[in-house]
Formats: C-alpha cells, sequence, structure tokens
C-alpha cells in the first residue's frame, strides 16, 4: 500500500491551536506510517488539563488500524514535548501489535 497517505484529524478542546502546532503535528506523525502501513487514520487531542500547574498539556494520540485502536495519553509541559512522548510510547505500541499479529500468525 505504498503512498496511501492516512486521515489525520486534530481537535483541540476549549482553545484554539496554532497553526504552527498544527503544522508541527502533520509533519511529525506521518513518521508512524514508517512503521505500520494498515494505519487508516490518526485522531490527536489536545487539551488543558488544570491550567494553574505546569506539565499541564495533554495530549491524546488515537491511531485506528483494520480490527485494531491504539491509543496513548501523555501530559508534558508543552504541547510539542507531550505530542512527542505521545509519538514515542505509540510507535512502541504499534510495534507490539505487529509481534502479536505475527505471533498469532504462526
Amino acid at each position: 500500500m505504498e503512498g496511501k497517505i492516512m486521515n489525520v484529524t486534530v481537535k483541540a478542546i476549549h482553545f484554539d491551536a496554532k497553526a504552527s502546532l498544527e503544522e508541527f503535528i502533520q509533519k511529525k506523525i506521518t513518521k508512524l506510517e514508517q512503521y505500520s502501513d494498515k494505519i487508516t487514520s490518526a485522531i490527536v487531542t489536545l487539551q488543558v488539563v488544570k491550567p494553574e500547574v505546569s506539565d499541564n498539556k495533554e495530549v491524546m494520540l488515537k491511531v485506528l488500524m483494520p480490527n485494531n485502536e491504539l491509543v496513548v495519553t501523555k501530559i508534558a509541559d508543552s504541547f510539542e514535548e507531550a505530542f512527542d512522548n505521545a509519538m514515542d510510547a505509540m510507535i512502541r505500541s504499534i510495534k507490539k501489535a505487529k509481534e502479536k499479529a505475527n505471533d498469532l500468525k504462526k
């Protein structure tokens, strides 16, 4: 399925995300396609959890594949940092899901 582009949705809850943040996410999320060609869509939800404290930016990254849905949530001081952490965790989750699928085929 070379060249297939996954559908990416970015949702900002109760605030307007800057265009630069959305571009940052759009650019980096395509990296997931290196780990699985079965990803149909990715949904990124951004939310400020407690405005009065640091480490209050929450990113939930949901990846949809046929017969599978992977979800990772990370909180950090900035959306960029939380997204990077979520991406690292999602890459690990995708690798685990692929290993599990391969084990089932044996």
